[in-house]
């Protein structure tokens, strides 16, 4: 089973819409590839969600119970600074040290510039090597859901 470390940008987007982010929980949810967060990406994800999407403190917890329901925690034990000025980037490539992770999971421009990190390939999550569910359909969002996460 493939170890997958995913930002908080692919969460953020499967909690708020459909598609390949999606698609990333999704195949977590049902085991068929192991996704590891640490604190620290759910701190991030809580904070945009609370902060810049609109999410009610207790929608917040709830998610944030939910994600650690389906998957494996994992406490960073060095901190890194391989992504000048992207602290969260950084979060991120210490979870995947501390988790061993194979694959990094990423729409963060910081991270896609370096396109790998220790051997380790960095993709968006829209790309050919995620298998599809069998029967999931995107859907497309209108413009209003487009620009309300921004």
């Amino acid at each position: 089973m493939k170890r997958v470390v995913a930002d908080s940008n692919v969460i953020i987007s499967r909690l708020n819409w459909r598609g390949k982010p999606h698609e990333v929980l999704n195949l977590a949810r049902s085991g068929r590839m192991q996704l590891a967060v640490s604190d620290a990406i759910l701190d991030e994800t809580s904070r945009i969600l609370q902060d810049k999407v609109g999410w009610s403190s207790e929608r917040v917890a709830q998610a944030r119970e939910e994600i650690r329901g389906f998957t494996t925690h994992v406490a960073p034990a060095e901190t890194l600074d391989a992504v000048p000025g992207d602290p969260p980037g950084n979060r991120i490539l210490e979870c995947v040290v501390a988790a061993e992770a194979e694959v990094i999971v990423s729409g963060d421009s910081h991270l896609l510039r370096l396109g790998s990190f220790n051997g380790i390939p960095i993709r968006r999550p829209l790309i050919s090597w995620l298998p599809s569910r069998p029967g999931c359909r995107r859907s497309r969002r209108t413009k209003a859901e487009t620009t309300s996460i921004r």
